[in-house]
C-alpha cells in the first residue's frame, strides 16, 4: 500500500529542498569571495542568476499557498507552527517579486561584487558607480514590489533583515545614540592616548593565532573553515559554517577582532538544531549581530580575556612593545577616529553605522543619487569624525554590503550592539 504523506510533510520536504538549494547558492558566493579565479566572474554571475531563478520558482510555487491553507496551526507542535508561519511569511514576500527581477538581482550582485573589489583596490569610486547605480535601481524596484502602493521602500528592504522593524521607529532610536556617543568621545579625547602595537606582524603567525583563538572560543573547524577575503564574512549553518578574515601586517588586532566577530556569527550558526527548517533559522540579523558583537566586545575586549590573549600574542609575535596585559587591554580598547568600520572602537562603531544608515535610506528613497554619494560620505565623515577621508578605499568603498544589494542590513549592527548590551 502507498505510504500516506500529510500536507505538512509535503510542505516541509519542499522547504528542506529549497533551503538546500539556497545553501548551494551560498557556497558559490563564498567561493567567489575566496577562491574563484578572476576570469570566472562572468560565468559566476550567470550561475548565480540561474540559481536565483530556480530558487524563486520554488519559493513561489502555488502549492505552498495551498498546503498552508489546509494546515491547522492549532493542531501543530510549536516547532512546526513556527515552520508553517515562517513559510507563509516567505511565500508572501517572494510572490510579490517577479521572477525576472529576482534573477536580475542575483546576477547583478555577483557581477557588482567583483567590480567593487576591483574599484576598492584601485581606490576609484567612479569605477564602481555604474554597478552601484544599477543595483540601487533594482533594489528600488524590488522594494516597490514588496511595499505596494503607498508603502515605505526602506521598510520593505529592512523587513528582510529585521522582521517587523519600521523606519519611523528605528530612525529616532538610532539617532538618539548620537549625542551621547559624541559627548563621550570628546571626554575620552581629553585623556592621554594609550600605546599601540607597532612593527610588522607576520601573515602566517596572524592566521595561526586567529585559528587558535577561534578554537578557544568553541568554533568547530570540522564544521567550518577560515579563509581570507577582501571583506570579513560568515556564511553557512550547522555543519558547514565558514568564516573569512583579512590580514594587515601593521595591525594584527584587525585580523584578530574581525575573526572573533565572524566566529560569533559562526557559533550561532553552528548551534542551529536543523540546517534546513525555518524554525532553526536566526530570527533577525540584529539577533545574529548581537552574538558576534557580544563575543567581540563584551567577552574578548575584557581585561580577563586579554590576560589570556597577551602571552599567546607574545608567543606568536615576540615582543609587543607594550610591557603588560594591562597595556594590551588599553590598546585593544583604544578610542580613536579611524576610517574603517570593522576596526572601530565601541564609541565610534555606532557612529559609523549611523552614517551608513542615513546615506542608504536617502539612496533608497531617491533623496541621494550615486553621483553625489562619495561627496556626501566624505562630508558626513568629516562632520562626525573630524577627519578628511584620504581616498575611497578608506571611505565609501570600504564595505561590501551595497555592492551585493544588502540595503537595510547596516542598522542591524547597531541593533545587535543594543541586544548584546542587554545580554551582558
Amino acid at each position: 500500500m502507498p505510504v500516506h504523506v500529510t500536507v505538512l510533510e509535503q510542505l516541509l520536504q519542499h522547504l528542506k529542498q529549497t533551503s538546500a538549494l539556497g545553501q548551494a547558492a551560498g557556497i558559490l558566493s563564498w567561493d567567489q569571495e575566496t577562491m574563484m579565479p578572476t576570469k570566472g566572474a562572468a560565468q559566476r554571475a550567470e550561475q548565480s542568476g540561474a540559481l536565483a531563478a530556480a530558487l524563486h520558482a520554488r519559493e513561489t510555487d502555488p502549492r505552498i499557498g495551498d498546503w498552508i491553507e489546509k494546515i491547522d496551526l492549532e493542531a501543530l507542535s510549536p516547532i512546526n507552527r513556527c515552520n508553517v508561519e515562517q513559510a507563509a511569511r516567505g511565500y508572501a514576500r517572494a510572490t510579490k517579486v517577479p521572477a525576472r527581477l529576482a534573477e536580475e538581482l542575483a546576477t547583478a550582485a555577483s557581477s557588482s561584487q567583483v567590480t567593487w573589489a576591483g574599484a576598492r583596490a584601485s581606490k576609484s569610486f567612479s569605477a564602481f558607480a555604474p554597478a552601484l547605480r544599477r543595483m540601487i535601481e533594482l533594489k528600488r524596484e524590488e522594494a516597490a514590489c514588496i511595499a505596494g502602493s503607498g508603502g515605505n521602500l526602506y521598510d520593505a528592504l529592512l523587513d528582510e533583515f529585521e522582521p517587523g522593524a519600521k523606519l519611523a521607529e528605528l530612525d529616532p532610536m538610532l539617532k538618539s545614540l548620537r549625542p551621547g556617543l559624541t559627548e563621550l568621545r570628546e571626554q575620552i579625547a581629553e585623556k592621554p592616548a594609550p600605546a599601540i602595537l607597532t612593527g610588522k606582524f607576520d601573515k602566517d603567525a596572524q592566521i595561526d593565532l586567529v585559528t587558535k583563538t577561534a578554537l578557544g572560543l568553541g568554533y568547530d573547524l570540522e564544521a567550518g573553515r577560515i579563509d581570507l577575503s577582501v571583506h570579513p564574512l560568515s556564511s553557512g549553518t550547522a555543519g558547514d559554517a565558514r568564516i573569512t578574515t583579512r590580514v594587515d601586517p601593521d595591525n594584527p588586532l584587525d585580523c584578530l577582532y574581525s575573526t572573533i566577530h565572524e566566529v560569533g556569527h559562526a557559533l550561532y550558526s553552528q548551534g542551529a538544531p536543523d540546517p534546513f527548517m525555518p524554525y532553526a533559522a536566526y530570527c533577525s540579523m540584529g539577533v545574529h549581530e548581537s552574538q558576534s558583537r557580544f563575543w567581540e566586545n563584551q567577552i574578548c575586549r575584557s581585561q580577563a580575556y586579554v590576560d589570556l590573549l597577551y602571552p599567546e600574542m607574545q608567543e606568536a609575535f615576540g615582543d609587543l612593545g607594550l610591557g603588560s596585559s594591562r597595556a594590551l587591554y588599553a590598546a585593544v580598547n583604544r578610542v580613536h577616529s579611524g576610517f574603517i568600520r570593522t576596526e572601530a572602537d565601541e564609541i565610534h562603531y555606532n557612529l559609523h553605522i549611523l552614517m551608513r544608515f542615513d546615506l542608504e535610506v536617502d539612496l533608497v528613497m531617491g533623496r541621494l543619487e550615486v553621483d553625489d554619494l562619495e561627496e556626501a560620505w566624505n562630508a558626513r565623515f568629516e562632520q562626525d569624525f573630524g577627519a578628511q577621508v584620504p581616498d575611497a578605499s578608506l571611505g565609501v568603498l570600504q564595505d561590501v554590503h551595497w555592492s551585493v544589494g544588502l540595503f537595510g542590513y547596516f542598522p542591524t549592527y547597531s541593533i545587535g550592539n543594543i541586544y548584546a548590551a542587554c545580554l551582558d
